[in-house]
């Protein structure tokens, strides 16, 4: 980027990107993009499925169940964290593009030789790095996103993808019925494993096509390459829509471009600027991720201690994979019609309730397998809205030169509080075997949902159908406020 000249410059990029109709052009970005949250939900559930498997003799790995539920859970999700902050500031320094194609990969690689662990060790570094791939991803990806999506459609095409997740999820705990029912029990993990790289270079082929973020060329110096970009889309929607000229975009900017955002700089904009939205976007985080780690890391160990049910659990979690994923299907729309504020708020509050309501059905003895599954399917599938919301907030409350690590922040921050301590804590809490202590572990991950859902009334941002740079300025745009 030697060659690239900076100056001050007026675009209209963001506005005729906004102003696009929805096409085939963009849902090839959703399926390029939008498709690595599958590869996340298959990750998470497999070894959530095959913690039982792993601890029989004769896995080919010295290892318990909850060494796979507690400690390499934590692991991975302690490499999402410090991916998402490495490849968060590489993102918005380098590009967005580079570190999409550069995080698939490293997630192929750690996934690829966690299939061929031999030692608990081996098993859990390749965990790490796995998460560690998965994270840099969530910056990456999100933030291309919402930068290449109208503003009409932001909200509902974000909150569908992150759900996404569970797509993945679902096909996971499928596919690892049959393999730890026929195949040897030190063969059907590794293929399980290995089914996830298969997925990631289909994946990794589709995503070669997804151009740069145009908002983030412009403000680095690249406006003619951004132009160009934009110019392209236009004739392929244009050319579909049967030669049909697109109307005129309204409102431009001027921009003071920078070849580089300075990590300091952009750490005291998030503080100094917007403190409140700061602790909003942590708030939301923890919340989820304290909801979804009091069910989702142990669900297979409370089938397994308190219903006995241990090579058929993927079932029970197909089931709940699919409530999570109707959720923000069925719902994502309205976080464009009815708003933000209120539709995070009631997907919060209303998860954390009906997940202290179950909590008290199962301390008192009163649910099976089947009606467990029901209610943990019920409180997800309002759940997962609003956890794919939280991500979507993060990604557009920022300014565009910190959006990346923005996203990187709150997700590693948020997910260190709920996602490490989370599945330490309620591992422990499901090992005793003694149902109160399975319904703190619910009742805890309820009451902080709905904290956070309480957050968001009180500190949320109107941000339905606005376009990025009405919801934050560019810090490098001609009028933009600066830190103090």
């Amino acid at each position: 980027m030697s060659d690239v000249e900076t100056g001050t410059i007026t675009t209209k990029v963001p506005a005729r990107l906004d102003r696009l109709p929805w096409s085939r052009w963009h849902w090839m970005i959703v399926i390029g993009l939008g498709t690595v949250w599958i590869l996340d939900g298959l990750e998470v559930t497999i070894v959530g499925n095959l913690s039982a498997q792993l601890a029989k003799p004769g896995s080919g790995l010295d290892i318990t169940q909850a060494q796979v539920a507690g400690p390499a859970a934590a692991l991975y999700v302690a490499g999402a964290c410090v991916g998402a902050l490495f490849f968060g500031w590489l993102t918005d320094r380098f590009g967005r593009k580079k570190l999409f194609l550069v995080t698939l990969v490293v997630y192929l690689v750690a996934t690829l030789l966690t299939a061929f662990s031999f030692e608990a060790w081996w098993f859990f570094l390749f965990r790490f790095m796995t998460g560690f791939g998965i994270g840099g991803e969530y910056a990456a990806i999100n933030s291309a996103i919402d930068e290449l999506i109208p503003s009409q459609h932001r909200g509902r095409i974000d909150i569908m993808i992150n759900g996404s997740y569970w797509l993945g999820a679902a096909g996971g705990a499928l596919l690892t019925v049959p393999l730890l029912g026929d195949l040897p029990v030190n063969v059907g993990w590794r293929v399980a494993f290995g089914l996830g790289v298969v997925l990631g270079i289909g994946i990794l082929f589709v995503r070669r096509h997804v151009p740069e973020s145009p908002r983030w060329l412009f403000i680095h110096g690249r406006d003619r390459e951004a132009e160009r970009i934009v110019d392209d889309i236009e004739h392929q929607i244009g050319a579909r829509r049967g030669g049909d000229e697109l109307p005129e975009p309204e409102g431009s900017m001027t921009i003071h471009q920078r070849k580089s955002i300075g990590f300091l700089r952009i750490a005291h904009t998030m503080v100094a600027l917007y403190p409140k939205r700061t602790i909003l976007g942590l708030s939301l985080f923890v919340g989820q991720a304290f909801l979804y780690n009091a069910i989702t890391f142990g669900y297979a160990q409370i089938l397994t201690t308190f219903y006995k049910i241990d090579t058929h659990a993927g079932y029970y979690f197909a089931v709940i994979a699919v409530g999570n994923f109707l959720g923000p299907l069925l719902l994502g729309r309205l976080f464009d019609t009815i708003g933000r504020i209120p539709m995070i708020t009631a997907t919060y509050v209303g998860s954390g309730l009906l997940l202290l309501g179950t909590a008290w059905l199962f301390d008192q003895g009163m649910l099976t397998a089947v009606t467990l599954t029901a209610c943990w399917s019920a409180v997800l599938f309002v759940a997962s809205a609003g956890a794919s919301s939280a991500y979507l907030t993060v990604s557009e409350i920022f300014p565009m030169e910190t959006r990346a690590l923005a996203i990187a922040f709150f997700f590693a921050i948020g997910t260190a509080v709920g996602g490490i301590a989370g599945p330490l804590v309620f591992s422990g809490l499901v090992q005793t075997g003694v149902a109160a202590d399975t319904a703190l572990a619910f009742t805890i991950g309820g009451v902080v949902m709905i904290c956070a859902g309480l957050v968001e009334l009180f500190l949320g941002v109107k941000a339905e159908r606005k376009g990025l740079e009405a919801i934050a300025a560019p810090l490098t745009s001609a009028g933009a406020p600066k830190p103090a």
